[in-house]
């Protein structure tokens, strides 16, 4: 079965752009596309989508209406997934798309959209209920807060910073592992270290150790 798809963009171009880019793709189809919020959400209620892929701005309002549709389909809609596409790397964006569960999230960056791949690797991730978070977010959360002196990141080995990166972007064990080129067991050693070196609770679940090291690298940035 396809997975199913409403894209929100209000630029016409770029609307257009990433529907044709999305139905290049055999296990992808576009339902529905639509330019602001209202609309989006009135599209999810009719065509029923698997994901929903939106720009973070849109009408009404322009500031975050990405996030704003994110967190009223967590209550409507739960098992739709929500990949947001923005031009911006904000911890304050991120915690707010993962805020009430990071299950079905995906906060990528405006420049993934040239990477097929990679978008359709977020969406379906988020339809089988995973998050994900863009590289360069976790890359600028992890840098902003080692220049504390006494940040607990300082600790960590080159190693343990990799496999955070990797952890943070919603890779399970088994893809963390063959991205390093690590066994499964080792990299479940490292990550009850990088656990224990931040203070953070073990979550075996996947989005729940998503939210648990990003809420850390925000909190303490």
């Amino acid at each position: 079965m396809a997975i199913r798809i409403v894209v929100a963009e209000d630029h016409y171009l770029v609307r257009e752009g990433l529907r044709r880019l999305l139905e290049t793709q055999d296990e992808l189809e576009v339902a529905s596309v639509c330019g602001d919020l209202d609309s989006l959400l009135e599209a999810v209620e009719v065509e029923r989508p698997d994901v929903v892929v939106t720009d973070i701005r849109m009408p009404p309002g322009n500031t975050d209406e990405g996030i704003q549709a994110a967190t009223r389909l967590r209550a409507s809609s739960p098992d739709v997934g929500v990949v947001v596409l923005s031009q911006y790397a904000v911890p304050s964006y991120v915690l707010a798309l993962l805020d009430g569960g990071s299950e079905r999230r995906a906060y990528l960056l405006k420049e993934r959209v040239d990477d097929v791949d990679q978008l359709v690797a977020a969406i379906r991730t988020v339809a089988a209920g995973g998050s994900v978070l863009d590289p360069k977010v976790v890359e600028a959360l992890v840098a902003e807060n080692a220049r504390s002196e006494d940040s607990p990141l300082n600790e960590l080995t080159p190693r343990e910073r990799d496999v955070l990166r990797e952890m943070a972007e919603g890779k399970n064990n088994a893809a963390i592992a063959a991205s390093l080129f690590l066994t499964e067991r080792s990299v479940e050693k490292v990550i009850h270290s990088i656990f224990l070196k931040l203070g953070l609770t073990w979550e075996t679940a996947v989005h729940k150790r998503v939210k648990a090291v990003v809420l850390y690298l925000a909190e303490s940035g």
